[in-house]
């Protein structure tokens, strides 16, 4: 049971949607990096990538990031910075806005989510945590 004084999960990753209405997201690829000899499998390739890229950003929306940083510091000086972060989720309900070539040899595909499908994916999240801590 959480203690008064602390927020509920639900309202605290619910601030930034009451300001939209639909949440977008941008991916990209580059064509000629593509793993194929054949030029047109390489643009469909890049269509893809770049779809897979922009549903990774509506994730990262949805649900945040995970950041894991490192530092080391010896000598009051910087050795090393790493960072990593980690995105996961379920998206379903989102609706493709655009697939665009930029310039010679990119792909720029824009999707986009509705406020209820973010609001029902965010509390089939946070009915999975539950039932995950309750074990």
């Amino acid at each position: 049971m959480q203690a008064a004084s602390e927020p509920a999960p639900a309202s605290m990753i619910t601030p930034m949607l009451e300001r939209k209405e639909t949440m977008v997201a941008t991916g990209y690829a580059v064509i000629s990096i593509q793993n194929h000899k054949n030029p047109a499998q390489q643009r469909l390739l890049a269509i893809r990538a770049s779809k897979l890229d922009a549903y990774r950003a509506l994730t990262e929306q949805v649900y945040g990031q995970q950041l894991d940083a490192t530092t080391t510091v010896a000598d009051m000086t910087v050795l090393n910075d790493t960072f990593r972060t980690r995105v996961e989720g379920v998206i379903y309900g989102a609706t493709l806005v655009s697939i665009t070539p930029v310039g010679d040899d990119t792909y720029e595909t824009t999707l986009s989510l509705d406020r209820n499908a973010v609001q029902d994916l965010r509390m089939l999240y946070l009915t999975q945590v539950a039932t995950r801590n309750n074990r």
